[in-house]
């Protein structure tokens, strides 16, 4: 063995220690391809196509060491592996052309239709790895868009939610976003017919919550305080929910996007002996239900 091929061999062995540990198989076959086909006739007769193994090589090489083990540092490996036997079937095809023998070691030298087969071999796993490539960056794309997507919702969302607690009480419970709207601003004692106030009010919050979130859906609540019968109080919540309701579907809200209820005075707030009590019962809730994420 020459001095070359002594220094080669030796600094092969050394790195296969080095990180046979850790680098996958196909890297390590790679390196062997290369290294055979470096020591062996294809340095001589296929120097081009022993170049170009070596990129190929070194592309696996780099990627391994900046990504570790990956699916694309294996399939660079496998076609690093593929150039250097390549390289290696053309140098001994170059050797039968202009007649001169192989020598023992290279017995096993393949034939034209092996070289043909390597080509092709070769050619589909780059189209597969290819194909991988642009799966990735199609769904590098989509990521992209799904982010800046969410990013332009939650600030739709952000900017909704504070042009709605210039409008009402804002609040989060268990049931969503909760805008409360005094019953005193919105209606008259005992009348469900919105105030002229009333509507300019609701047709703010009509168009925060058309700003907002498009796949948010919502829920009109109505309350009253405890003074009168259950069942008029109960009717009356229900008229109250609905006229909000109404309202804001005739400003733009889909009718299959807000429900209304009414709760009568089963659900109060605040102690129904004082009059201030009673105020804050008597009541609108408007429930802001987020859309699929």
């Amino acid at each position: 063995m020459n001095p070359a091929k002594s220094i080669l061999l030796a600094s092969t062995l050394i790195l296969l220690g080095a990180c046979a540990h850790t680098a996958p198989n196909e890297l390590l076959s790679a390196r062997a391809s290369y290294d055979r086909a470096a020591a062996g006739p294809a340095n001589q007769y296929t120097p081009a196509d022993l170049h170009i193994a070596k990129e190929s090589l070194a592309r696996a090489e780099k990627s391994y060491t900046h990504d570790g083990d990956t699916v694309l540092v294996r399939d660079q490996a496998y076609i690093a592996q593929r150039k250097s036997e390549l390289a290696e079937v053309l140098a001994r095809i170059e050797m039968l052309r202009k007649g001169i023998a192989a020598s023992d070691q290279q017995e096993d030298a393949l034939t034209k239709q092996d070289a043909a087969k390597t080509k092709a071999e070769l050619a589909r796993t780059k189209g597969a790895l290819t194909a991988e490539k642009a799966q990735g960056a199609a769904t590098e794309k989509e990521l992209a868009i799904e982010k800046e997507r969410r990013a332009d919702a939650e600030k739709r969302a952000a900017q909704s939610a504070a042009d709605l607690a210039r409008i009402g009480a804002v609040k989060q419970d268990e049931r969503g976003t909760v805008i409360t709207l005094s019953g005193s601003v919105l209606f008259a004692s005992n009348k469900f017919e919105l105030l002229p106030a009333a509507q300019v009010k609701i047709g703010q919050v009509a168009e925060a919550l058309l700003a907002g979130d498009p796949g948010a859906t919502f829920v009109v609540e109505g309350h009253t305080d405890s003074q009168g019968k259950a069942a008029t109080n109960q009717t009356l919540s229900v008229n109250r929910a609905n006229s909000v309701r109404d309202y804001l579907v005739g400003h733009g809200i889909a009718a299959d996007r807000i429900t209304a209820a009414g709760f009568g005075s089963d659900r109060t707030i605040a102690d129904n002996k004082s009059a201030e009590g009673r105020a804050n019962n008597r009541r609108v809730e408007i429930v802001v239900k987020a859309g699929p994420r």
